[in-house]
């Protein structure tokens, strides 16, 4: 699949970070992959350490760049890239095209040990030809951030977060896959894999194979096929500590701590259900119907009735506690308690089921 993507270059687009300064060309990859196709700057440099937020943008240039599929970029490893070799490339009228990209891989040292000339290069780059810089990192109060973000284009390949993420999830599902996400399979996928876009685009890829002819993914799709068994004996565990089987749910829990399942990672499986059950109380306490609430507070079909009796069993004043079981738990976890983790953890487990 060609996975090269329309964008927008600079001028209308600009950079969402308050530190970057007002009317420079800085851009976040995944705006950078929504917008639409136009000119390409001179020099461009990709930072950040998702590697396919990268791959996708340069796709993306050199289908503007070089839209006959037949022409290739010249690339060169930064550490074995020689100043002279890069400058003569960009410099040379192509036979067979237009234009011609050149791309600096792992470029950290050849940055670095050739800033005055790149900063030289920036301010004037040849017309022809488009010097792409991949690096992790390229510091704001640095001349060269300053000339490339004025006159080129800074394309920030970084760790997405919040809406930005579920945006780029849905996104990615429906333009690569055809499918779509409810917003209760993506934060549970979310839950499950982390936000790390090179592992929720093979989560993605698995669900889409998983969904076959189904348009929709919905949240028990992802809960069958993200995160295998530990996912599911977390799963098996909140419905113990749901149904009041406290001992259940501690074993459970163990399982999980032996295999090597990070405390803060069980804690986010924990807190993904029940964080639905402390909104869909706070709702009911303002006069929602409990049903109506937990439906708001984002729990599904079969999930509501045994919230509903969850709710019932352990009764409103003990519920109200949950938000703040969930908060102290989640503190002495990263380092408010001199408890050690499973304690911690066994000790949310009898709260939320009741017992304490």
């Amino acid at each position: 699949m060609d996975r090269r993507a329309d964008f927008y270059i600079p001028g209308l687009l600009m950079a969402r970070a308050e530190s970057t300064p007002k009317g420079s060309h800085v851009l976040h990859a995944a705006e950078f992959l929504r917008a639409k196709p136009a000119e390409v700057p001179g020099v461009i440099v990709l930072t950040g350490e998702e590697r396919v937020l990268k791959t996708g943008a340069i796709d993306a240039i050199l289908k503007a760049v070089l839209p006959n599929e037949d022409d290739a970029p010249t690339r060169y490893a930064g550490k074995d890239a020689s100043l002279t070799a890069v400058r003569d490339e960009l410099q040379t009228v192509s036979m067979w095209s237009d234009r011609r990209v050149v791309i600096v891989e792992d470029a950290a040292d050849f940055v670095s040990e050739h800033r005055a000339a790149l900063e030289k290069y920036a301010a004037a780059p040849a017309k022809k030809s488009v010097l792409i810089l991949d690096v992790k990192t390229l510091p704001k109060n640095t001349k060269l951030f300053g000339i490339v973000s004025a006159q080129g284009l800074i394309v920030e390949c970084t760790e997405l977060k919040g809406a930005a993420l579920t945006r780029w999830i849905q996104e990615t599902a429906q333009q690569e896959h055809g499918k779509k996400l409810t917003r209760e399979a993506v934060d549970l996928l979310v839950e499950l894999a982390g936000t790390s876009i090179g592992l929720l685009e093979q989560e993605l890829q698995k669900l889409s194979s998983y969904a076959g002819e189904q348009t929709s993914i919905d949240a028990e799709m992802v809960r069958k096929m993200v995160g295998g068994w530990r996912a599911e004996t977390t799963w098996e565990m909140t419905d113990a500590v749901r149904e009041g089987r406290s001992g259940d749910a501690i074993s459970m829990l163990n399982k999980l701590l032996v295999s090597g399942e990070a405390p803060l990672r069980v804690l986010g499986g924990i807190s993904f259900v029940f964080r639905k059950m402390a909104l869909a109380t706070e709702l009911s306490r303002q006069g929602r119907v409990l049903n109506a609430a937990l439906q708001e507070a984002g729990c599904w079909g079969n999930e509501i009735g045994p919230a509903t009796s969850y709710l019932r069993r352990i009764g409103r004043p003990k519920a109200e506690l949950i938000g703040s079981h969930l908060l102290a738990a989640e503190s002495a976890l990263k380092g408010g308690s001199l408890a050690s983790d499973r304690s911690i953890l066994e000790r949310l487990l009898l709260q939320l089921s009741g017992t304490l």
